[in-house]
């Protein structure tokens, strides 16, 4: 039994796995973040984040402020499809580190397909079907990354197809939290039958109205699928219309209802004056309902630059627009290559874009004249003459049937492209069965016509409870398979000391390379794949090009398989990592004992930014500790450096190195070790040296006492000068 996760140890699967059997959610419904009323975190005052995480990775730039990590106010998601759960599981520890705190677990295509529940654990194709085994091993598995980073985290999967009703009885046993759930994509995109569709839905949203589960429709596929995505917006309100009214007439709290909101285009189109008026118009519609913000994957392709410009650009919107959930789609959707590090790439870029922009309504509006207001009118006016004309054509189900959905014709201009289905057609057809009058289902959460007896409080008195309300109740199916099973992929990777890169499941073995080949598309695409090959890389694939000039060259990323003896973690030299003296020990121990030290960054160097963060007070350099530092700037010969320590009496020299053409860094290096060797000042001097390409053992190989290289601060400086003035082991490791 795990009792919590301990940060420095891996997410034990097996222990999750053990003992399904009796485990039960610990909460249900839907969580929003607690906002943060004082605003105050570390040195900066924010309008509109939420409350800090218990235990997090921060940003990288925050190694500049203190190590801070605001949260903002939305809701933020990451959505999961590595096809094996138990690898989701690592994954989803990761985006949480991360601030993602709606964990979206894709469906396998096949699940709009599936008339009934699956049950076992097969492994997805190109998703997870969503079984019981594998939402129960996830939830319990989120209960204690939730307990490790300090938030509620909401799990989240589809109830869609003909199995959607038994789908939806599953997730509210199970403690899902969230849900997309639209009849309309079932008909549009999965061709089942319209009216099954929809009597389906009514039971589905039901049971997820009992869970107070949030549900997010579909209706974004519209401008994913039309010819034109940009010219079906009107349409698009009209469907969420219909969704969100649809699930309060069966009972769903408003509050509970999201729109699946996708701006409509992407640069290079002047997609701001098409998304940010579309955006607008729904707020203004919809008020009343949560919106849920989500990039378009019709325009990705497998550039990640490009695709998080894209991120960063809808994000602008949703920060205008105030958006609730903000989706995070990755590259990964042009690439079909499901990796981890692009779902914690793009968490990221939502955080950093939403506290990049905390207060930005403070200082700007949105202008009600001129073309913004008159876009958002228009949008609407035509989504109401739409939505008109589906009424006198007979309602939404002759509407589909004439194929008013998904053409590509801007409203009320028709192209004849639309969706049609058959109102007799479909999957499922004529399965719709009307019940009888003395109709009786033991069950709560029931939705239609349900003759309860009188002397029934509810209708599973009759059974002493049903698995709604006594979990004990649910028959647990665990493996069917004996060869298609988690614990049999997890065999073939279980720890045996090796260290294998992984990109989408356990010891997958996949690495991307990245080649600027200075040829055109054609050779380099070629010559990428044989040079894959030659670096021992199997099944090498493009994954990535770009045309830099037709002539001179094209970049192009590539992915294979290592094919060479694992690594073995026990025969890994792994760097080192200094024990820091504590902030007051160092003041304390400065104030009775001065310390100068001289410091420039030498030889033809003009940067400056480095050393300046690791002396100057500003920045928390050593001057913050009571060091004095003269700073001698930069291209400094290294004569002067030395001559200045001595006149001086400073203990310390800092050498700043950046620059390393023709070895120049260990050069200097070299160059000052011998020049206080010859001055007979060697042994009365700290040789510090530091750069992001200085490495401790470069430094100590060309004289110096100590190297300090990317990431290093003035924290660490002073604590190596400090220890060795006090005699301490400077080699001391965390």
């Amino acid at each position: 039994m795990i009792e919590r996760l301990d940060e420095n140890k891996k997410l034990n699967v097996e222990e999750i796995l053990k003992d399904l059997d009796k485990y039960e959610p610990k909460w249900r419904g839907w969580h929003w973040r607690e906002a943060d009323l004082e605003g105050k975190v570390g040195e900066f005052t924010y309008r509109e984040i939420s409350q800090s995480l218990k235990n997090s990775q921060p940003l990288p730039a925050a190694r500049s402020f203190a190590g801070i990590d605001p949260q903002p106010k939305a809701v933020i998601t990451t959505e999961i499809a590595s096809g094996r759960f138990e690898d989701d599981l690592r994954r989803m520890r990761m985006a949480a580190w991360h601030g993602s705190d709606h964990l979206m677990v894709i469906r396998t295509a096949g699940q709009s397909h599936f008339d009934g529940l699956i049950e076992g654990t097969p492994e997805g194709i190109g998703g997870v079907p969503i079984t019981r085994k594998q939402v129960r091993a996830t939830r319990k598995a989120i209960d204690l990354i939730e307990e490790e980073v300090g938030r509620k985290i909401n799990f989240h999967s589809y109830v869609s197809g003909v199995a959607g009703p038994d789908i939806a009885v599953m997730f509210a046993e199970e403690g899902v939290n969230g849900a997309h759930q639209d009849p309309q994509y079932n008909v549009l995109y999965r061709n089942v039958n319209m009216f099954r569709s929809f009597v389906d839905a009514a039971v589905a949203k039901r049971i997820m109205s009992w869970a107070d589960m949030l549900q997010i429709d579909g209706a974004h596929n519209a401008n994913a699928t039309a010819m034109k995505g940009y010219n079906v917006m009107p349409e698009l309100m009209v469907q969420h219309a219909i969704n969100a009214k649809f699930s309060e007439m069966v009972g769903m709290k408003p509050e509970n209802i999201a729109l699946s909101t996708v701006p409509p285009t992407s640069a290079p189109a002047p997609c701001m004056r098409y998304d940010l008026p579309y955006a607008v118009a729904l707020r203004e519609l919809f008020d009343e309902y949560k919106m849920r913000a989500q990039m378009n994957t019709k325009y990705i392709e497998s550039c990640e630059r490009e695709a998080t410009v894209g991120h960063t650009l809808n994000l602008l919107i949703s920060e205008l627009t105030s958006a609730d959930i903000q989706s995070t789609i990755t590259p990964d959707e042009g690439r079909n290559v499901p990796w981890h590090y692009n779902n914690i790439h793009a968490v990221n870029t939502a955080k950093q874009a939403f506290i990049g922009m905390d207060g930005l309504m403070d200082m700007v509006e949105l202008r009600k004249d001129g073309y913004l207001p008159e876009k958002v009118r228009e949008l609407k006016e035509r989504a109401v003459l739409f939505l008109e004309e589906m009424i006198e054509a007979g309602g939404y189900f002759k509407a589909v049937d004439s194929g008013f959905f998904v053409d590509s014709g801007e409203y009320p201009e028709r192209n004849g492209d639309g969706i049609a289905r058959k109102m007799d057609g479909g999957d499922a057809v004529g399965t719709i069965v009307k019940r009888e009058e003395d109709y009786f289902a033991p069950v709560c959460a029931h939705f239609g016509y349900n003759n309860v007896l009188k002397e029934y409080k509810k209708a599973c008195d009759d059974i002493h409870e049903c698995t709604l309300c006594n979990h004990s109740k649910i028959k647990y199916i665990d493996e069917l398979d004996d060869n298609d099973n988690v614990f049999k992929r997890m065999e073939r990777v279980k720890e045996d000391g090796t260290v294998i890169p992984e990109v989408q499941w356990a010891k997958d073995g996949y690495v991307k390379v990245t080649l600027c080949l200075p040829e055109n598309e054609q050779i380099s695409e070629a010559a990428a794949l044989e040079i894959g090959k030659r670096m021992n890389l199997k099944d090498v694939e493009i994954l990535h090009k770009q045309v830099l000039q037709k002539a001179e060259g094209t970049l192009v990323e590539i992915k294979g398989v290592c094919d060479f003896t694992p690594v073995k973690r026990d025969e890994l030299v792994l760097p080192k990592r200094r024990k820091v003296l504590g902030q007051q020990q160092m003041k304390d121990y400065v104030k009775d004992h001065p310390i100068k030290v001289v410091a420039a960054t030498v030889g033809e160097d003009e940067h400056s930014v480095g050393l300046r963060e690791v002396i100057d007070i500003k920045h928390g350099g050593v001057e913050r500790f009571g060091i004095e530092a003269i700073y001698l700037g930069t291209s400094c010969p290294v004569e002067k450096l030395v001559d200045a320590a001595i006149e001086s009496k400073a203990q310390a020299i800092l050498c700043s190195t950046i620059i390393t053409h023709n070895d120049v860094h260990t050069k200097n290096m070299q160059k000052l070790h011998d020049l206080c060797v010859e001055k007979g000042v060697r042994d009365k001097l700290i040789l510090v040296s530091g750069g992001t390409q200085v490495t401790d053992e470069i430094a100590k190989a060309h004289g110096m006492d100590v190297g300090f290289g990317r990431g290093s601060n003035g924290t660490d400086v002073a604590s190596f000068i400090i220890k060795k003035l006090m005699g301490l082991d400077t080699e001391a490791e965390e």
